[in-house]
């Protein structure tokens, strides 16, 4: 059987979006609110974005929650923040296996606390049969980080005689990153108004379609994930090459 590409408005919606979620801080400054409220309604961002995301029909999302560099942020954030993935792991996973999701996570898991990896542990081993929606998270990821820790695998194999320094080749190296078996994003939205990467996904988006835009990410949702979608259909992929002749 072939498969038939999702489509949005007569066009194929991208096979995987990456989303940097920016803005809880400023969403709830905004309303005199305390910060772990605005990373509240953020977690409630994210299941609108995951159901919408589902019905449309797109393959791979991947939600950038929490980079290595946050770890540097106060300590009652953190706390504040591991204790609402608690939350979300726990009352989303059964959600989530229902819709048939496959959960996943990439980063550094030595830095998570032992009762959020055991979480994640057990939402990856329950959906790792799911086929529709695959949910990615970024926690405690930094990009940098992820191509110095290939690197180091690869430099060690060819100082064990395992491999040739020559063998070494873009695809032998994806091999080696988090995100083996995960296409690279064709489309990346980032919120809040700001216009930066965020040592997120560097090397898997060569040649993603950036899409930045102000709301803020407690108050994204179908609208604007629609609408993201719809500029991104507007836009010629060329992947290096020359545009086609008119």
């Amino acid at each position: 059987m072939v498969s038939v590409p999702a489509t949005m408005g007569g066009g194929p919606v991208p096979r995987h979006i990456a989303i940097i979620m920016d803005g809880n801080g400023r969403w709830a400054k905004s309303r005199s609110l305390p910060r772990a409220e605005g990373h509240r309604r953020g977690a409630e961002a994210v299941r609108r974005v995951v159901e919408v995301a589902s019905d449309l029909g797109i393959s791979y999302l991947t939600l950038f929650g929490f980079s290595s560099e946050n770890w540097k942020r106060p300590e009652r954030e953190i706390e504040d923040l591991m204790l609402l993935l608690r939350l979300y792991l726990r009352s989303e996973i059964a959600e989530m296996h229902r819709n048939n999701v496959r959960f996943r996570m990439i980063g550094d898991r030595t830095m998570l606390p032992p009762s959020v990896v055991e979480l994640i542990e057990h939402a990856e081993s329950t959906t790792s049969e799911n086929t529709g929606l695959n949910l990615v998270l970024a926690l405690s990821y930094g990009s940098r980080q992820e191509i110095v820790n290939a690197a180091r695998e690869l430099s060690t194999k060819v100082a064990a005689g395992e491999l040739l320094a020559d063998e070494i080749d873009e695809q032998k190296f994806e091999s080696h990153l988090l995100t083996l078996d995960i296409p690279d994003p064709d489309l990346l939205i980032r919120t809040s108004g700001e216009k930066r990467i965020s040592n997120f996904l560097l090397w898997q988006i060569a040649y993603s379609e950036f899409v930045f835009l102000d709301v803020l990410w407690p108050d994204f949702g179908e609208a604007e994930l629609r609408n993201a979608i719809t500029e991104f259909q507007s836009r010629e992929r060329r992947f290096g090459a020359t545009a086609n002749p008119s």
